[in-house]
């Protein structure tokens, strides 16, 4: 079916999962070009096609067509790709062995980078904190380069809870710290581990910091003060992949 008006209802709904107060309404968010749409195909998570009139592509799932004019309203793109997709949000309540906490990340690009490095470096689950930017923001997608699709990702009301549940289980927690942690390259690690990180700007906050069973840094030249949370995090992981 061709979609040729903005001001048609579904189109309209369509445009609403631009903004996260409908994905949380809904369960669903946007992809847009066609590597995001084949991962979340490939995932099982996309629901429904969207090509421009006459692409030459095709899925076995429900298509719909729109017109130009259409397709640049629904995206948040100043040039569009042709092909996007609705995707479900992520319903998988289960968490493995391997965990990563982030409190309060704000960047898009740092999330993005930080779910890629997850993925890359065999991580089972990535916990964010409501706080953190939401993770169906169109920026932190992207960022991923269709990595969302192969990490089981968790937003939880309170990581306080959630860490102290962990530990229960005998998880063993690793929260970054940049002046009394211990050298990562030191570190007793263990196969049952969780490693927190947090903000950009202030860093893991002191309740959530005190649940760690170990405090970690990463030594490097005395004349860099930090790193930035996404490679500081891929260099962890790196490290507790080994």
């Amino acid at each position: 079916m061709l979609y040729s008006s903005i001001n048609n209802e579904k189109i309209k709904t369509i445009k609403k999962l631009n903004k996260k107060k409908y994905r949380d309404m809904f369960g669903e968010f946007l992809v847009e070009g066609k590597n995001l749409v084949m991962e979340a195909y490939k995932s099982g998570a996309l629901k429904e096609l969207i090509l421009l009139q006459q692409t030459n592509f095709e899925l076995d799932i429900k298509t719909i067509y729109v017109t130009q004019e259409v397709l640049k309203y629904i995206s948040e793109l100043d040039n569009p790709s042709n092909i996007m997709g609705i995707c479900k949000k992520n319903d998988n309540t289960n968490v493995g062995e391997k965990v990563v906490i982030l409190e309060d990340i704000q960047d898009p690009g740092n999330l993005g980078t930080i779910i890629r490095s997850c993925v890359a470096f065999n991580v089972d689950t990535l916990i964010l904190s409501k706080s953190t930017v939401d993770l169906y923001n169109a920026k932190v997608i992207r960022a991923t380069q269709g990595m969302i699709f192969k990490i089981n990702i968790l937003v939880v009301d309170s990581l306080y809870d959630f860490i102290v549940n962990l530990k229960q289980k005998n998880y063993k927690v690793y929260s970054t710290d940049v002046k009394n942690g211990n050298n990562l390259k030191s570190i007793e690690k263990s196969n049952k581990f969780v490693i927190i990180m947090g903000n950009e700007g202030r860093g893991v906050s002191f309740s959530i910091s005190s649940l760690a069973d170990k405090k970690i840094y990463i030594e490097m030249n005395s004349s860099c003060e930090s790193l930035n949370v996404g490679v500081a995090t891929s260099i962890i992981l790196y490290e507790f992949d080994k």
